[in-house]
This record gives C-alpha cells, structure tokens and sequence, in this order.
C-alpha cells in the first residue's frame, strides 16, 4: 500500500477535513473571542465554513466565522456537524510551535472530525517536524438567539477600527458600564463610561473621515455591562473595520472585519443584551 493511498484511507473515516498552510490564519481568529471566562466553545461545520461560539453569562455571545475558502482545504461529509470543545486547549495546540517561528513561516495545519463522540484531530508541521494533537469534544449546548434580525436594526454605523480603539483607551474601565448613545442628530455617536473619576465620554461626528457609513433613525441610549464588552477589544485591535447595529430592544451586534495573512477577509461578530440593571435604575 502506497503511502498516498494509505493517506486516503485514514481520511476516509472523517466527517470534517480542513487543511491550511498557515495556521495563524485560524489562531488570529479564534483569539479574538477566547477569554479565561469563555472556555468552551461550539463549533458549527456547514459547506459554507467553520463558525466557533463562545457565551458568557446568557447575555453576550461571540461568533468567530472561518470561511471555506479560508483553507486550502475543506471536505465536509454530512449537511451541518456540530461539537463542543475547549477553546482554551485548542489555542495552545495551535500555538505549540510558539509565535515566533523560524524565518517567519507559519507552521501549517490539517483538522480532522470523525463524528460524534470523536475527538477533534490536530496535525502541525513546520520545518519537516510533525505534531498531533487530540482534543476531547462534548456534545453540544444549545446556544443562544439573540433573534437579531436586518429588519429590526435601527441604527447602523460602520466606522475605521483605529478609531474605536483609540476611543477604548480613553475610557475608564472602572465604570461598570459602557453608555452608547446612536443618534440621527448631534451627537450622532457617544460611548461613556461612569467610573471612579466621574464622567468620561467620546464622540463621533458622522462627518468624520473615520466613519464610512452612517444609518441612524432614531434616538437610542443604552447601557452594557463593560466586563462583558471589554474582551471584544481582542477583535477590534486586530480588525480593519467594525460595524456597530443596535435594534429595537437595544440589543447590541458588534462585527468585525479582519484580515488574514494572506488577504483574505473573516468576521467576527459579538452580540450583547442591554444592562437591565441600569435600566431599571433610569426608571426608578
């Protein structure tokens, strides 16, 4: 037997195969929705790629989406698989080459799911070195929805990331929550903050050469709990663009537009549910 048609073989008893030649084209990614207090995640394999959820206390959800043509590779046996996993293990076998790697090459990557009750296979190769890695999945949770719909948005802006950022920094993050304010008029976009030094806000003129699209309809303020919004930070400090929606609950949808090493673009996308704390206090 060749070893070619040996490869076939053990291929053959794979539902998901996805192959990449660098694999921080999938660990960039998926940083940007891993934190300590979000250690399990639920994979979702379809034709159309890989999406990874992570959720935090019923109310804020991320979703890191991997497109198809992201990989060199991507064979998918069945309609839709799904598994849940440790994100935090995960990370660490994408990265047990470490960051730094020789020349500046990427190690590259080969997945492999054989279904149900199978652990999710991991090959890395660079330089000719070879390493596997088997990770336990579970059987997945439902996750939840957030039954965020186009149709229900009341206001959209999309803006350069650079410049949310720099307005990150200037927050204060001892304020338990993050205000934004969405408005048709002035001053169209403010995000405040309530910390131990009073308050801290920043706006966002719709004329700024930051932002580049600006649908606003209505009047809209409402409160997050800033822990929750605080690791959606790792996406922005990586993305290009971010869209920031808000619908008629005031439900929050934050996406992200990254690009990889090789140009090609993935999103990631957070969704968060109002602080009903603060809104009970404004009602008081």
């Amino acid at each position: 037997m060749t070893l070619s048609t040996q490869q076939r073989d053990q291929d053959s008893q794979y539902v998901l195969i996805a192959k990449l030649d660098n694999v921080r084209n999938v660990s960039t990614i998926l940083k940007a929705i891993h934190s300590k207090d979000r250690e399990i995640a639920t994979v979702f394999a379809s034709e159309n790629g890989l999406k990874v959820t992570v959720e935090t206390a019923k109310c804020i959800q991320a979703n890191a989406f991997l497109q198809s043509e992201v990989f060199q590779e991507y064979r998918l046996k069945e309609n839709n698989i799904s598994f849940q996993i440790n994100l935090t293990i995960l990370m660490e076998c994408l990265n047990i080459f470490g960051s730094n790697t020789a020349g500046g090459a990427a190690p590259a990557l080969k997945m492999c799911y054989g279904g149900y009750g199978t652990p999710l296979m991991l090959l890395l190769e660079e330089l000719g070195v070879v390493t596997d890695c088997s990770i336990k999945t579970l059987e997945p949770d439902e996750t939840l929805d957030f039954n965020f719909c186009s149709a229900n948005v009341v206001n959209k802006i999309i803006m350069k990331s650079e410049c949310l950022t720099d307005a990150f920094q200037e927050l204060d993050m001892t304020s338990e929550v993050l205000e934004i304010l969405m408005s048709p008029d002035k001053p169209y976009l403010r995000l405040s903050t309530f910390g131990h030094c009073g308050t801290t806000f920043s706006d966002f003129p719709k004329e700024s050469d930051m932002v580049e699209s600006f649908q606003c309809t209505t009047t809209q303020t409402n409160r997050y709990k800033l822990s929750l919004i605080k690791p959606s930070v790792k996406a922005l400090s990586v993305s290009s663009k971010v869209s920031m929606r808000t619908d008629h609950r005031g439900f929050l949808s934050l996406q992200y537009m990254i690009r990889n090493e090789d140009g090609q673009v993935c999103f990631v996308e957070y969704y968060c549910a109002p602080d009903e704390e603060a809104e009970d206090e404004d009602y008081d």
